[in-house]
């Protein structure tokens, strides 16, 4: 159960957090990357929007839409950085927040100071060049739509970082989830926070298993796969945990590995609880 992110000011808030609330996990880096093929169209708001009008080849009413986006995320933007707002904060916004602040950066409209983005005063806005990306499956006749766009494509060679969470303990797992909401959209949170939720309640089901006694591991496996699913009544509606064989060696092997249990012979050994 991970936590990925490609942004640094993410990745070293999130750090911390973690740390200073004593949650167990394991950071990994790696290369990754971002990358678009499509179109673009360049020029002012007003010239883009003209474009967009006349274009052949290309679905307009999508691009109408994908370009009133553009501008409504451009305009938050720049409610944000007309008084000024920390770099940091800027980017939780989502990944997109990146693209418009490296146009602002081209257009010279934006100072950075101490971590603060400010807008340049005096800046008209409507007066700057932009570019507005859209995807190739939008275009359906690519010799029409290239008389005013052109191709675009882009590949970003980017670090990677991923948070391996380690924490069983389902206190510790519930303020996990108050840190994670500040940093990662709610649907991406709320399915790694269940998983974590269902991996500590399938890992004490097994330590309450074992007892005293030490247990074949395949038996065990075996047990617990005629047990599955595991239905939980909660005061707001139930928590169903499905897992395969599979997973359930894997959370044998993560308990091994935290020191809860000990596998020798093909037989488990509880060495402690959770609590």
């Amino acid at each position: 159960m991970r936590f990925v992110t490609k942004s640094e000011s993410v990745k070293k808030s999130f750090f911390d957090d973690l740390k200073r609330e004593g949650i167990k996990f394991e950071l990994h880096e790696r290369l990754g990357y971002e990358a678009f093929v499509g179109y673009l169209l360049e020029g002012t708001l007003e010239e883009i929007s003209a474009q967009i009008d006349v274009i052949e080849g290309a679905d307009r009413e999508a691009l109408r839409e994908g370009f009133v986006s553009f501008r409504e995320s451009l305009n938050h933007i720049l409610e944000h950085i007309k008084v000024g707002e920390r770099f940091e904060v800027l980017l939780q916004e989502g990944p997109w927040v990146a693209e418009l602040l490296d146009q602002l950066t081209r257009n010279g409209a934006i100072d950075y100071e101490d971590g603060v983005i400010r807008l340049r005063e005096g800046v008209d806005v409507t007066k700057l060049r932009f570019e507005f990306k859209f995807p190739f499956n939008l275009v359906h006749t690519p010799e029409s739509a290239e008389r005013i766009a052109k191709q675009f494509a882009f590949a970003d060679l980017t670090m990677e970082y991923e948070f391996e969470i380690l924490e069983l303990d389902i206190a510790k797992i519930n303020t996990l989830g108050k840190i994670a909401s500040r940093y990662f959209p709610e649907d991406y949170l709320l399915k790694v926070y269940f998983a974590l939720i269902g991996r500590s309640i399938l890992a004490g089901e097994i330590l309450k298993s074992l007892g005293g006694e030490k247990v074949p591991e395949e038996d065990l496996v075996r047990g617990f796969v005629r047990a599955s699913p595991i239905s939980i009544p909660t005061e707001k509606g139930t928590l169903v945990i499905n897992y395969s064989p599979k997973a359930i060696e894997e959370v044998l092997r993560f308990l091994k590995r935290a020191g809860y249990i000990e596998i020798k012979a093909g037989k488990v050994k509880k060495l402690r609880d959770l609590h």
